[in-house]
């Protein structure tokens, strides 16, 4: 047991902990759902959408995160079912968040008569931030971490003492994957937010587009370190799948609406001219 690594329990309330993870993870979806409001506003579109998006998407998000790790752990949670509602021990899938996050947007859309490549576009660079200040309340919990690794190699990375020491899981050093991982969101996420708003430099539907071209190739090689993966198969990874089946499909969804379909400039949808149906 390391003596200096980080209380993942933040308060209590009465005999309610409040651990660090909940309170990381719902910071991040603050700051993203601000983030999104204003870029809704700034689009043309109503920011209560926004709204309306999180306070359904963020439970239904959880609910199906959840699902994707316990299908893929299932032999565990058969053998301890009241382990299935403890989110607050871990296993919080990315992927199943996102995938449960789109279904809601799609429906609200279709409902709402908004462009969801729009509101894509709109959402993408919260999600992304979401991810980076998420992927802190994993460092809380000592969880999405590499392969054994020394003290002398995480101090030469110059890593503040108390990442250092949190590192210590289980007898060992450990390669902080969850860093590299956030590390190479926060370049990404700079990036995309630079080129949103660079004129005629996006079109409809290319925040989201690239932001699924970043992810999953960070994704790949951060999951090709952890020693917590999900697995398909041995030595087959869920998530390296998945990333490299989005990643293929950003790419060639990119580059065919751009040979083959007449797409509004990202810049150019305003409050006077976003009069868009679903393209």
């Amino acid at each position: 047991m390391n003596l200096l690594a980080l209380n993942p329990i933040a308060f209590n309330i009465g005999s309610l902990e409040i651990h660090w993870y909940g309170i990381i993870i719902a910071l991040g979806a603050l700051v993203g759902v601000i983030m999104a409001m204003r870029e809704a506003t700034r689009r043309g579109v109503n920011s209560d959408n926004i709204l309306d998006l999180v306070l359904i998407g963020v439970p239904v998000g959880l609910i199906c995160a959840r699902i994707y790790y316990v299908v893929f752990e299932l032999p565990f949670y058969i053998a301890n079912p009241g382990e299935i509602i403890k989110i607050w021990h871990g296993g919080i899938a990315i992927y199943g968040g996102l995938i449960g996050g789109f279904i809601v947007l799609v429906v609200l859309c279709l409902r709402r008569k908004i462009s969801i490549w729009l509101m894509l576009d709109i959402a993408a660079p919260s999600v992304m931030l979401g991810q980076i200040v998420g992927r802190w309340g994993n460092f809380m919990n000592q969880e999405a971490f590499g392969a054994k690794t020394s003290l002398d190699f995480l101090q030469s990375l110059h890593l503040p003492h108390f990442i250092v020491e949190q590192m210590f899981i289980n007898g060992a050093y450990r390669q902080p994957t969850f860093l590299y991982e956030s590390a190479a969101n926060v370049i990404g996420l700079i990036l995309i937010l630079v080129f949103r708003h660079r004129k005629h430099f996006y079109k409809l539907g290319e925040v989201a587009l690239s932001y699924l071209v970043w992810y999953p190739v960070v994704r790949f090689f951060v999951e090709g370190m952890r020693t917590d993966s999900l697995y398909i198969m041995p030595g087959v990874r869920v998530s390296q799948i998945l990333s490299l089946i989005l990643l293929i499909f950003a790419i060639g969804a990119l580059i065919y609406r751009r040979k083959k379909m007449d797409l509004p400039w990202y810049t150019d949808l305003t409050e006077q001219n976003n009069g868009l149906n679903k393209n």
